[in-house]
C-alpha cells in the first residue's frame, strides 16, 4: 500500500495523479455552480470554460487513467466499462448543451441534468476507482500517471466528442479534433465572441 498523502512537485502542481483528479472534480463542481449562478450575459462565457473542462478532463481520464486502472487491478476491466458508460451519456448531453444558446429555456434544465450526472460520475470514480488506484500503484507511479494526465489534456479537445471513449478511439480522432476544437475557440476568442 502506498502514501496516501498527495505531493507537490517543483512547479507546485500534485504528483499524484488521484490527487490531482480529486482537484479537477472539485473546479468542476465550481464551474457549475458559476454557470447556474451568472447573469444572462456571463453564462456563455463560464459554460464555455465547463465544456473545455469538462472536454480535456475526461479525455485524459480516458487517456491515461482507465487504461492504468484496467491494468492495475482484478476487476478493472468492469470498473472502467462502467465509468466509460457514464463518460459517454454525458458527452452527448454535453454536446447537445453546447449546440443551445445559454439563453434557451432549456438550456438551464439541461444544464442541471448533466450536472446531476457529470457529480454522479466523479462520486462513481472517487468511490471505485481512485482509492483502488492508491492502493495498486506506487507513489512513482501515481506521479507518472498525473504527468501523463496533464500532457494529455495539453494536448486534447477542448470539446466533446461522444464515441471517443477509449485511449485508442480518442488518439484515433484527438489530434484533429483537437485542432479544429482550438481554431475554433482562436476564431471565437479573435472575434470577440467566447461564449
Amino acid at each position: 500500500m502506498t502514501d496516501a498523502m498527495p505531493h507537490m512537485d517543483e512547479a507546485g502542481e500534485n504528483d499524484d495523479v488521484v490527487a490531482l483528479l480529486r482537484q479537477q472534480h472539485n473546479h468542476i463542481r465550481d464551474l457549475f455552480a458559476e454557470v447556474e449562478n451568472a447573469t444572462a450575459d456571463g453564462r456563455a462565457e463560464s459554460f464555455r470554460r465547463l465544456v473545455r473542462m469538462l472536454a480535456v478532463h475526461e479525455t485524459a481520464e480516458e487517456e491515461v487513467v482507465h487504461p492504468a486502472a484496467r491494468r492495475l487491478f482484478q476487476d478493472g476491466e468492469q470498473v472502467v466499462d462502467d465509468r466509460l458508460k457514464e463518460e459517454r451519456a454525458a458527452k452527448e448531453k454535453l454536446s447537445r448543451l453546447d449546440d443551445m444558446n445559454p439563453d434557451d429555456p432549456g438550456f438551464m434544465p439541461a444544464l442541471r441534468e448533466l450536472r446531476a450526472d457529470v457529480l454522479q460520475h466523479a462520486a462513481s470514480e472517487e468511490q471505485y476507482e481512485f482509492p483502488r488506484l492508491r492502493e495498486n500503484a506506487g507513489a512513482q507511479q501515481l506521479a507518472m500517471l498525473a504527468t501523463a494526465v496533464r500532457a494529455a489534456e495539453a494536448m486534447a479537445p477542448t470539446r466533446p466528442h461522444p464515441g471517443a471513449e477509449t485511449a485508442a478511439q480518442n488518439f484515433a480522432v484527438g489530434p484533429m479534433a483537437a485542432l479544429v476544437d482550438r481554431t475554433r475557440d482562436a476564431v471565437r476568442k479573435a472575434m470577440g465572441n467566447d461564449g
